[in-house]
């Protein structure tokens, strides 16, 4: 089934944010530049170009572009009406890959015949829950539990979409199930909750998970998500690990170590301002502090975070305690003077190019709000050392990706109970020393996503830190002989 442009009409939610087409159409040889023309001139950005078959008179190709829908509404009338142009066939790229879902169950041995049956089942399994039910703790060898993550949502807080409940939040689940499968061959099975009750959300997780080595919150509303993960990582002998809030700080501090030496500033005497209290920019300012920053200020919406500042929450509150030690107020315009280090983590357009001018010399921009960050990089440009977004087509993109495949692989791999400070220091040093010293430069903070190298170096160092905190469970080995 593909979403084609007849279909274009009824997909309203994608009117105003991009969406990847392809064309199908066969155009005289040399018009490709006038339909390169048009499909710039209309906003859409060309991306992959296939020649599906050639000739001296015609050219029949396959053309990836990204646009809004109104965008290619556009450029697909135009394209009608260029002469000897035919248009074949049009496709929602985005909407084509989501239709059935984007993740499968896989046979590890296949069924063939009784024997094959009497073995994955009745009755040959019988004597492998007999074992497991002497000691719970071979299913960790014995099952898919040592290799297993539930990716637990309510869709409370789903990307910048905000509160769009269960359902919606499916297809961000499914996505971050193929990280975890591509980048660590992890199996994540996302799991969406009809509820948004956090004892509700809490008891659920509890009898749950049993089947799985590790919980992997997301997309959880705060300050809900703090009391939630609390509470799951109290009473499971698993680790949870709410990404939103670490994993973004994960890999904040890893770009922030190299960016600092860019600059040529001692990490510790960074001072950095936080746009957001949130999941996102709370675990980043106790993350920082953590490191050794010691002056860190949090802004929200009503401005800076201080300790006797009224109508704060429990989280807020805390974070007063720990944070703006000179007791700075006012809003970010005013808070941002002279700091090293901006971190957005709250949504667009929230500071301005002279926010920027008026910070200390060879500012550090990361402006993290997807798809419009807190400020746009041309704007910045001019007056920042190192810009990060969370953006791909940008230098220096701050993604989670980079953190919370190689995170779990590390938790899994040496069958820790829980996760600690310890870990994720260690997990954010090992992504950034995927950046050598004689590499860096102002647009290369951060490994990319698809260095596949990246999980693997954090899956170590969480492993180590792991053993270091003696956070692990002691699972026996199988001996077949006594089975």
């Amino acid at each position: 089934m593909a979403i084609k442009q007849k279909e274009l009409n009824v997909l309203a939610p994608s009117l105003f944010n991009p969406q990847v087409y392809c064309i199908k159409l066969n155009s005289p040889s040399g018009t490709f530049s006038e339909i390169a023309q048009i499909i710039n001139n209309c906003g859409g950005h060309i991306g992959d170009i296939k020649v599906i078959e050639s000739n001296q008179s015609f050219v029949s190709r396959e053309v990836y572009f990204t646009a809004t829908t109104i965008q290619a509404r556009e450029i697909i009338s135009k394209l009608h009406d260029l002469p000897g142009t035919h248009i074949i066939d049009v496709q929602n790229e985005v909407y084509n890959t989501h239709i059935g879902g984007k993740i499968a169950v896989k046979l590890k041995k296949e069924i063939n015949n009784y024997k094959d049956l009497s073995v994955v089942y009745t009755p040959g399994v019988a004597e492998v829950c007999r074992t497991i039910h002497q000691d719970p703790k071979l299913a960790y060898n014995l099952t898919i539990k040592g290799n297993s993550v539930a990716v637990i949502t309510d869709g409370s807080a789903v990307l910048g979409l905000g509160n769009i409940g269960p359902y919606a939040g499916m297809p961000v689940m499914e996505g971050k199930a193929m990280l975890f499968k591509m980048l660590a061959d992890i199996d994540a099975y996302p799991i969406c909750l009809s509820t948004q009750s956090p004892d509700e959300i809490v008891q659920a997780v509890k009898a749950i998970a049993p089947g799985f080595g590790g919980i992997n919150l997301e997309d959880i509303a705060a300050p809900k998500c703090f009391e939630i993960e609390r509470k799951l990582q109290n009473e499971l002998d698993i680790p949870v690990f709410h990404d939103d809030q670490h994993g973004t700080a994960v890999v904040v501090l890893s770009a922030l170590l190299n960016a600092s030496k860019v600059v040529n500033k001692k990490f510790e005497d960074l001072e950095v301002v936080i746009t957001g209290a949130g999941a996102a920019g709370v675990s980043c300012a106790k993350m920082l502090l953590y490191a050794g920053i010691r002056n860190i200020i949090v802004t929200d919406r009503n401005g800076a975070i201080y300790m006797g500042r009224k109508e704060m929450n429990i989280a807020k509150e805390e974070l007063a305690q720990l944070t703006n030690p000179n007791k700075q107020k006012g809003i970010i315009s005013d808070v941002i003077k002279g700091a090293d280090v901006f971190v957005g983590v709250s949504g667009p357009n929230l500071i301005t190019a002279d926010d920027v001018k008026s910070m200390a010399k060879d500012p550090i921009v990361f402006a993290l709000s997807n798809p419009d960050p807190e400020i746009k990089p041309e704007l910045a440009k001019p007056y920042v050392k190192v810009m990060a977004t969370g953006r791909s087509d940008y230098p220096n993109q701050i993604n989670n990706v980079l953190c919370f495949p190689g995170f779990f692989r590390g938790l899994l791999d040496s069958h820790a109970t829980t996760v600690t400070e310890k870990m994720k220091y260690a997990a954010a040093k090992a992504i950034a020393s995927m950046v050598h010293d004689y590499e860096l430069n102002e647009n290369y903070i951060i490994p990319s996503i698809f260095n596949k190298k990246v999980a693997s170096a954090v899956a170590s160092a969480v492993t180590d830190a792991a053993c270091e905190d003696r956070v692990i469970k002691d699972i026996p080995e199988i001996d077949l002989k006594l089975i």
